[in-house]
């Protein structure tokens, strides 16, 4: 592990989760920030760098820094799906390394499912989109299930292969008292729930909830000073290949492949040392997809390599253990809960679902239809 110690999160929170029919955007994100920044014994005015994303309004930045009576000297709005979050974090090492500011606070909220915003119109394509949609393509579950059909012509995957994701995460949502879903599920069970857009099944999906999160990142000086032990940001990468699935370059190989491996290279450690993996899964094809693509099995190997609930409780490869967008929460936009999930698990603070003696963890976001990636190695002393 290199030694170099820039910047580290030392605060994470969510808000109320599930269905939040009383509250908005923004008071789920402030709810979310005030809990991070007590969680890292800070305060708003300790704040001066301001990251969020999402579609809920003209300038989120804007309106979500003058919400929380914050006027940061830095500010970054990258919206690149899902993966926004974890692209913060690595921006939020550069803008610390080159001395901009000390403390960041990044924030998401949504409340897609009160609002019912997935059953609203989409708007004019635009694009290659106008290629798709209008011709009957579901998004964005239609173009995660073409590259699922993909995997399954080329290499044999099959559905129950892929179930075993759905079933694994689903028991770590057992041990989380904050998963929306916390019944037990079999691989009959998700074979058997109805199909959306073959071959995904309704519990290949993600689910639709409201929530928030926050995410303190600080400097190593600033760091000394928080409330909690530090994890240490060691790795990022990120990159975008696409924006609709027809110009995927290939589809089954996602950019996990780049961002993974310059997170890898920039942490100067190896997938064998990894202890926790905390990966996108808004479907499960996403998360088989992306495992192959961090290099931990080959291309093709993904199936296999999830078989036997390797990832579930008590397997050698514990991947998503607070039970994931698939069983756990996922408001609209995921990667934020990654890294709270994360740091949580450096911290040794996960009951439970704790991994014994977890030191490294690797998070990576997807966004889009599998169109941007962004990867970190996350560790403690």
């Amino acid at each position: 592990m290199r030694t170099e110690r820039v910047a580290a999160i030392v605060g994470v929170a969510e808000s109320d989760l599930g269905v939040t029919p009383g509250k908005t955007v923004l008071q789920l994100q402030a709810q979310a920030a005030k809990a991070a920044l007590d969680d890292a014994g800070f305060t708003k005015d300790d704040v001066d760098a301001l990251f969020t994303a999402g579609n809920w309004a003209w300038s989120p930045n804007l309106m979500l820094g003058e919400y929380l009576g914050i006027r940061p000297k830095f500010t970054d709005g990258t919206n690149i799906g899902g993966s926004s979050f974890e692209s913060h974090v690595g921006h939020a090492v550069a803008g610390i390394q080159a001395g901009l500011f000390d403390v960041a606070l990044i924030t998401y909220g949504s409340t897609q499912r009160s609002d019912q915003s997935r059953n609203k119109p989409a708007p004019i394509a635009t694009l290659t989109d106008q290629y798709e949609r209008p011709f009957g393509l579901p998004l964005t579950v239609g173009a995660y299930a073409l590259a699922a059909m993909r995997h399954m012509y080329l290499y044999g995957t099959t559905s129950e292969q892929l179930a075993e994701i759905a079933v694994a995460t689903r028991k770590w949502a057992t041990l989380n008292e904050k998963a929306f879903k916390r019944e037990p599920i079999e691989i009959a069970d998700v074979l058997e729930s109805r199909m959306i857009a073959e071959p995904l099944h309704l519990l290949d999906c993600c689910l639709v909830t409201d929530g928030g999160g926050a995410v303190i990142v600080a400097s190593a000086r600033a760091a000394a000073r928080a409330k909690k032990k530090p994890v240490w940001i060691l790795g990022h990468g990120e990159t975008h290949t696409h924006q609709s699935i027809v110009n995927m370059p290939e589809l089954t190989m996602t950019g996990a492949r780049e961002s993974g491996n310059r997170a890898f290279e920039m942490a100067g450690v190896t997938r064998e040392e990894i202890d926790v993996a905390v990966i996108y899964d808004s479907f499960t094809i996403t998360a088989l997809l992306t495992l192959e693509a961090l290099g931990f099995c080959k291309p093709g190997e993904g199936g296999a390599f999830v078989s036997d609930q390797r990832t579930a409780p008590g397997g050698a490869f514990p991947m998503n253990t607070n039970g994931g967008g698939l069983s756990y929460c996922h408001p609209g936009m995921y990667g934020i809960f990654l890294l709270i999930e994360a740091a949580r698990q450096l911290r040794g603070e996960c009951g439970q679902r704790q991994v014994e003696n977890a030191k490294l963890a690797v998070v990576n976001g997807t966004g889009g239809v599998l169109s941007s990636t962004s990867t970190l190695i996350l560790g403690r002393d």
